[in-house]
């Protein structure tokens, strides 16, 4: 199961339509780097995917798993250990991944013991995701 946000295409970084400049144009989307009479570069796979880099103070790019713990289950900052099926939330936002877990259909989402960690592009979320469901996701002990 995956989970995935970002801002909507034809909406400038804060989600508002963008607005015509003086010259009755529209400003080109963030990362968009054609000229005028120039095309478009062709989009990333990730951008292809849906996957787009959130904006400032805007919702967190994440994936999320259904994972069950090994023995021990996983520490968490909020409440120490928790076991059973969780789900596993991998969020990158200003440059940072962060691993939450919850109670399988819970509310509460608690941070990962030592889940947190700099990542410079939101490319790598999908890798970073991957070797934490393969580090957590231990349902035969």
């Amino acid at each position: 199961m995956s989970e995935r946000s970002g801002t909507e295409a034809g909406t400038t970084e804060n989600g508002t339509p963008p607005v015509p400049a003086e010259n009755g144009t529209t400003p080109a989307p963030a990362g968009d780097t054609a000229t005028p009479g120039q095309a478009a570069e062709a989009p990333t796979a990730a951008q292809a995917a849906g996957a787009a880099t959130p904006a400032a103070g805007g919702a967190p790019e994440s994936r999320s798993a259904d994972i069950v713990p090994g023995p021990g289950g996983v520490m968490t900052d909020e409440v120490g250990v928790v076991t059973g099926e969780l789900t596993l939330r991998t969020e990158f936002a200003a440059g940072q991944v962060t691993l939450r877990v919850q109670y399988r259909e819970a509310d509460e989402w608690y941070t990962v013991t030592g889940g947190r960690v700099a990542l410079p592009d939101v490319s790598g979320l999908d890798a970073v995701h991957g070797v934490a469901v393969g580090l957590l996701h231990r349902p035969e002990g």
